[in-house]
């Protein structure tokens, strides 16, 4: 199905990870043109531009607003434009911490490195679409900022908003320098990457997909995938403020007991 992203330009963050490098994969097969971004990942970065045809790969910490205005300058100058923006990079602090004995500062630290580095790329991708005068930009947040998840309250925080008040905002504030200017939002649940890894083993997947219709975790390219459907004005034109959630049918309850 045609796309409309050939010849994009196209930034990816968080490129160096599992959904990041599938989405960048995604962009490329659909002929945009890709930046990988990375922030400490820079050998899976290189290894991902070097598999993509030497595309452009930029290096930054996206919690840095100096960096940031560097990316998109650098993107800007590889790419020509930036027509595109999937905000995937974000961290998820693995240790199950309850609230009464979680630290402030991991709190805070969760918080930026998930909430503020998605508010500073989101700043500085409309700076871009202010210049150009369209544009679209693709959220990535998470199913525990939809059901909450225990444990790890700071990331489920951080994710709610990034899907709630900040989403709802961007996609009312794109029109007023971009008419046709989209905001969208994807919310995946467990998936298989080098960020979790550790926790989808079989018994694993068992326990996590009693509160899913599909008994399975997703892949990287199915989020990939609605990653690319939402960016596309050809697929998605008339689409803006929506969150897609790709969790097998998750619901905030128990549908089995096996």
């Amino acid at each position: 199905m045609e796309t409309g992203l050939a010849g994009c330009g196209v930034l990816v963050t968080g490129a160096s990870g599992g959904i990041g490098s599938a989405c960048a994969r995604a962009f490329a097969a659909e002929g945009a043109r890709v930046a990988v971004h990375y922030h400490r990942g820079e050998g899976p970065a290189r290894a991902l531009a070097a598999e993509l045809g030497g595309t452009a790969i930029v290096q930054a910490d996206l919690t840095d607003e100096t960096a940031v205005d560097r990316l998109f300058a650098e993107v800007r100058t590889a790419l020509g434009r930036v027509d595109v923006c999937a905000a995937v990079a974000g961290v998820w602090p693995s240790e199950d911490v309850p609230v009464w004995k979680l630290p402030l500062a991991r709190w805070e630290d969760t918080l930026r490195a998930n909430l503020t580095a998605a508010f500073l790329t989101a700043r500085g991708f409309l700076r871009e679409v202010e210049r150009t005068g369209h544009g679209s930009l693709v959220l990535v947040g998470s199913t525990a900022g939809i059901f909450g998840e225990a444990g790890h309250a700071d990331y489920a925080a951080a994710k709610s908003a990034i899907l709630g008040g900040l989403l709802l905002s961007l996609k009312n504030e794109i029109v007023r320098i971009a008419p046709q200017g989209r905001v969208n939002a994807v919310a995946p649940g467990w998936t298989e990457s080098p960020m979790t890894r550790e926790h989808v083993d079989p018994e694993s997947v068992r326990r996590i997909t009693r509160t899913m219709a599909l008994r399975k975790i997703a892949r990287p390219e199915d989020v990939a995938a609605q990653v690319v459907v939402l960016a596309s004005d050809v697929l998605s034109g008339h689409v803006s403020g929506q969150v897609v959630t790709v969790a097998g049918g998750m619901e905030g309850r128990v549908l089995r007991e096996d």
